[in-house]
């Protein structure tokens, strides 16, 4: 009796051990968390004239995993650059995932970040898409908000400014050869901005040229990974210089299907065939669109107010054109986390100059950019903001 009870213990004691171990395998967690404080904080911006993406707060986040040891201490430490061999997976073959998302400084002081949870979860289907490790978000996120908290006062108190959190995964095992990376890095680093565009909400002009195509079914193109963007900025540049168009309508398949706008989602409020007021976007289930989190808000705004018909389908440029003609396409405009939305006054498309009616005063454009800045700086409350608390748990502080 009393062997059978020590094994009882033995075997117990195992299991916990073993789930510890295992845990401790698939993710890193916010209670091993180690910070060391910057000793030279940096000049924060004037923010009257923040250049978006142009400067980096005092402390970022870093996490090391390797398929021999699992993943590393989470640490927040000073910004700064670390050393890579030449052969890393992401300098060879692209093997990098990231989010973008904001915390706001809302109107009763307190900051505030907008969905996380979605950011997060997305990091975690594009790291599995391009072969990266798993990891906990949960965890992922509490050690994003203790990196917010050291750094609140790089959150803007301008209400027309934001910090922007730049979550980045790359693989950096140092090895030639197309395969998992048995190494990588996470790391998160954030940095004060104003508007994306430098005419805020001033109507942006389109490109449509279907020479060029951004993604394709069954391809990457509803994943965050940066092998989706470096191939669309030379289009975009030329797009630019030749055309004065300041983004790409990007089109897909013989019959010039709209999908993103620049890296926006792509939203068209028009009366459809059937004569309904009715706001479009392209479907998710393709696979040729980012399933964007302002998207995936403005969905659901719009379906809460019930005053329109609200659709997730393809449009092609034939379609669109049509309709344009005969005065049933009401307004155009992108969605993103960087600009939140932005209007389309003119599409360039074949031989054709596609111009659009902006309504500055009167839109729905206008209306869900502003329903959605009254949320994120909390003039409207609403759970889709989720409070940055200082953890209340002991984190080593090694600074």
């Amino acid at each position: 009796m009393f062997v059978c009870r020590q094994m009882s213990l033995y075997t117990q004691v195992f299991r916990q051990s073993r789930n510890q171990f295992i845990r401790h395998l698939s993710s890193f967690r916010y209670e091993d968390l180690q910070v060391t404080m910057t000793k030279t904080p940096a000049l924060k911006p004037d923010e009257k004239i923040i250049k978006f993406g142009s400067h980096f707060s005092d402390h970022m986040l870093e996490i090391n995993w390797s398929e021999e040891k699992g993943w590393g201490v989470p640490k927040i430490k000073p910004t700064t650059s670390f050393q890579m061999h030449p052969a890393s997976k992401v300098l060879q073959y692209a093997s990098q995932a990231f989010e973008g998302l904001k915390a706001y400084r809302c109107v009763d002081g307190q900051i505030r970040l907008f969905r996380p949870n979605e950011n997060c979860r997305r990091l975690k289907t594009s790291a599995q898409r391009i072969g990266l490790p798993d990891f906990d978000q949960i965890e992922l996120l509490r050690c994003l908000k203790k990196l917010i908290s050291i750094d609140h006062e790089w959150v803007p108190q301008s209400i027309n400014s934001s910090l922007y959190i730049r979550p980045t995964f790359i693989g950096t095992e140092p090895t030639l050869g197309v395969n998992n990376s048995s190494m990588a890095k996470l790391f998160v680093i954030t940095s004060p901005v104003g508007s994306y565009f430098p005419t805020a909400l001033e109507p942006l002009s389109l490109l449509a040229d279907p020479h060029y195509i951004r993604a394709w079914p069954g391809g990457c193109g509803s994943y965050k990974i940066s092998s989706n963007y470096a191939p669309t900025v030379p289009i975009q540049s030329q797009a630019l210089k030749k055309y004065g168009c300041q983004q790409m309508l990007w089109l897909f398949g013989d019959d010039h299907q709209m999908t993103e706008a620049g890296t926006m989602n792509l939203f068209i409020y028009w009366v459809n065939e059937q004569g309904e007021k009715e706001l479009i976007t392209p479907p998710l289930n393709s696979g040729l669109v980012l399933p964007g989190i302002t998207r995936k808000s403005i969905l659901e705004l719009c379906l809460e107010w019930k005053e329109f018909k609200v659709s997730e389908k393809s449009i092609s440029m034939k379609t669109f054109s049509e309709a344009l003609k005969l005065g049933r396409v009401k307004e155009v405009f992108g969605a993103g986390t960087a600009c939140v939305v932005c209007p389309v006054n003119k599409i360039l498309y074949l031989d054709q100059e596609l111009s659009l009616k902006i309504d500055t005063h009167n839109s729905l454009t206008q209306r869900i950019y502003k329903e959605l800045i009254d949320i994120h700086y909390y003039r409207k409350p609403h759970h889709w903001m989720e409070d940055v608390d200082d953890e209340e748990e002991s984190i080593t502080d090694r600074g």
